[in-house]
């Protein structure tokens, strides 16, 4: 199988030795992805565009390289292609017409040929001579050059023709390292991991930084959602996790600060943290989820009043979207159901909030505050590249693994449905992993509950969540070898 790699329109346009940086960049950062999966894939690399090889015998690699090149920042789109040697016209011919009648029957068609390289004859020629005997050999429509049901795509480079089956849709935006790096702060809702998601896409090197206010189940949850946008837009690059114990900082606040002006003060900590983090990793740039108007914290004033506290440069991905745009690109990537049961613990600070913060006032509040506790808690912090949160989370296991089944034990099948649907766990009930909270009140306290996910990180968490909430008899489950799915 060969796929062409077309690359973001962007990076087009720009001039030849940024075009150069960018294009090696992105063909780096795809070779790593892809060796990860098999060292046999080939990849080759032009001025315009890479070239993709998937070794024929492993039909089963074809569905995880797409996966990755859709959602590889720099990358537009992703055709698949079959390419064979050709020698003239005729052998052209030869090749795509056998492929395009079954397609055009009953529909209306055009064809579309392009070519590179020294050849006797011209892409017009080609496209006329296919759509004559498309004509008359095929049960087709007729031919529609304006908008016709079906395109006919090929192109010849030298000696080589491609038939395009389908052109792929991906990410776009800039490769991964290409725009620096930046510190994104994490809270594991909506609006936070869709900032993270936009940051990566326009290239930016995207690490996290968590302000743990809710205890050990809400850091395995924003865990959760960073592993998940690492795992599928970032993972040519090693990434950090940080993690700050703010609880004290939140009881210091309550002790100090007008309660009116507690979220500003606490977005503020929160920036002054995450500036002196950032200044030991040598990152310069701060990503924040925040939308104007979207609560009373995000008002022009007040996000003025909050940026006063940090001298680096604070980015907005989402300052001018709405809610309903939000949770669209989180539909889109994937963490909406992560964000859905995400406790939103900044909320819970807010009193009579201020929504038009003057300077003078709010750095009488700060000047309140015990700074020795932000230092205290900065001190604290645990840093982790988050390719390893994965191994610590299986590898700790604070539940215990089940791999044998017991005639009353319950298999739970946490997985999104798709996966579900693609891959049946034989004997499970399925309950999503979103769903799992309210499912688990209706469950019987003599029975054991054995979690499923595909890599054990799922399950991990979410037993951990319902150990949590007191459900003693929850379990992981990690399939035998000889177990079917």
């Amino acid at each position: 199988m060969k796929y062409i790699v077309k690359f973001f329109p962007e990076i087009m346009i720009k001039g030849d030795a940024i075009k150069k940086k960018m294009v090696r960049r992105l063909h780096e950062n795809v070779l790593r992805l892809l060796k990860r999966l098999d060292e046999a894939i080939v990849t080759t690399k032009y001025w315009d565009k890479i070239e993709v090889f998937v070794p024929a015998e492993q039909p089963g690699l074809v569905n995880e390289v797409e996966k990755v090149l859709l959602n590889t920042p720099g990358i537009d789109q992703v055709w698949r292609v079959k390419q064979f040697p050709i020698h003239n016209l005729d052998s052209v011919v030869e090749q795509v017409v056998p492929y395009a009648l079954p397609l055009i029957k009953a529909k209306t068609f055009a064809v579309r040929a392009r070519r590179a390289g020294h050849h006797p004859f011209t892409s017009l020629e080609l496209e006329c001579e296919v759509g004559r005997l498309l004509c008359e050999q095929g049960e087709g429509l007729g031919v529609d050059l304006k908008k016709p049901e079906v395109k006919v795509e090929f192109d010849i480079y030298d000696n080589t023709l491609n038939i395009i089956e389908a052109r792929l849709p991906a990410m776009g935006g800039y490769p991964i390292g290409s725009q620096g790096e930046a510190l994104s702060l994490m809270s594991g809702g909506f609006d936070s991991t869709v900032a993270s998601y936009l940051s990566i896409k326009r290239g930016v090197k995207t690490h996290f930084i968590f302000f743990n206010l809710g205890g050990k189940a809400h850091e395995l949850g924003v865990k959760q959602v960073a592993i998940h946008l690492w795992n599928k837009f970032e993972s040519s690059h090693r990434i950090h996790f940080i993690t700050v114990p703010f609880e004290e900082v939140v009881a210091e606040l309550f002790r100090s600060v007008h309660e009116s002006y507690m979220g500003v003060m606490l977005k503020r900590l929160m920036l002054q943290a995450a500036e002196q983090v950032a200044e030991q990793l040598g990152i310069q740039t701060l990503i924040t989820g925040e939308s104007v108007a979207q609560v009373s914290s995000q008002t022009l004033k007040n996000l003025a009043a909050i940026d006063q506290a940090c001298t680096k440069l604070v980015l907005r991905p989402l300052a001018f979207m709405h809610k309903t745009e939000i949770m669209a690109i989180a539909d889109q990537i994937g963490t909406r159901q992560f964000a859905e049961t995400m406790p939103e613990y900044c909320g819970v600070i807010s009193r009579n909030p201020v929504i038009d913060a003057s300077f003078h006032r709010t750095l009488k509040e700060a000047g309140r505050f015990d700074d020795t506790v932000l230092q205290q808690a900065i001190a604290k912090m645990a840093i982790s590249a988050v390719d390893q949160l994965v191994e610590q989370i299986v590898q700790s296991s604070p539940i215990e693994v089940v791999t044998d089944l017991e005639q009353t034990d319950v298999l739970v099948d946490i997985r999104a449905e798709i996966e579900q649907q693609s891959k049946p766990l034989h004997g499970a009930i399925s309950v999503p992993f979103y769903q799992l909270a309210q499912a688990a009140k209706k469950w019987s306290a003599d029975r054991r509950y054995l979690l499923y996910c595909k890599k054990g990180v799922l399950s991990q968490l979410h037993a951990q969540y319902l150990r949590d909430a007191g459900y003693s008899n929850v379990f992981v489950f990690r399939a035998n070898q000889g177990s079917s799915e």
